[in-house]
């Protein structure tokens, strides 16, 4: 029988089971999930939280993970500054990065969303304004949501993955884990 995971990692951790470059040891999956055979499909990045799927199936490892199959992986992103519709155009017409063209997302504004506070938390700025985004991609390249932010002008600050597919992370709280 196929095991899938639905895990909400908290900034800081890794999204691997050992951290062999440091000689401080950070975070890693096995402070929270001790199941053998199970393997993230997919990265996150340490900066950032949110759901990270783990499986023992290959075959559905590789569906998810890979940008061939181009399944949908949504995001909440706080960004710097203070956008408006017409500012997410680019993300909606693809941007273009070091690495090539992205594939066109959908991206809106939304209220800031009833998340748990992060830790450490934001800088916050008094003379400088922030918004959030919801922003659907159906590719994953490193550091991918944080550089087409930044190519339209607005750096983000936190960025909260909520969705893989048909998976989301509705009432799982951070560092906690369940079948999926």
């Amino acid at each position: 029988m196929t095991r899938l995971i639905l895990f909400n990692k908290p900034h800081g951790v890794l999204t691997q089971f050992t951290d062999t470059r440091s000689p401080t040891p950070r975070p890693t999956l096995s402070d929270f999930i001790d199941i053998p055979g199970v393997y993230p499909a997919g990265r996150l990045d340490r900066d950032s939280e949110g759901l990270v799927l783990l499986t023992d199936d290959g075959r559905l490892q590789a569906r998810i993970a890979s940008p061939r199959h181009k399944m949908e992986k949504t995001y909440l992103v706080q960004v710097e500054g203070a956008p408006d519709e017409a500012d997410l155009a680019p993300l909606r017409d693809g941007v273009v990065l070091k690495d090539g063209p992205t594939r066109p997302a959908r991206a809106r504004l939304i209220a800031p969303p009833a998340l748990w506070p992060r830790d450490p938390p934001v800088r916050s700025r008094k003379t400088v304004p922030d918004a959030w985004i919801e922003l659907t991609l159906t590719e994953g390249r490193n550091r991918q949501v944080r550089r087409m932010t930044a190519a339209i002008g607005l750096p983000t600050l936190r960025l909260v993955r909520w969705r893989i597919g048909p998976w989301s992370l509705d009432g799982l709280e951070p560092g906690a884990w369940r079948e999926g």
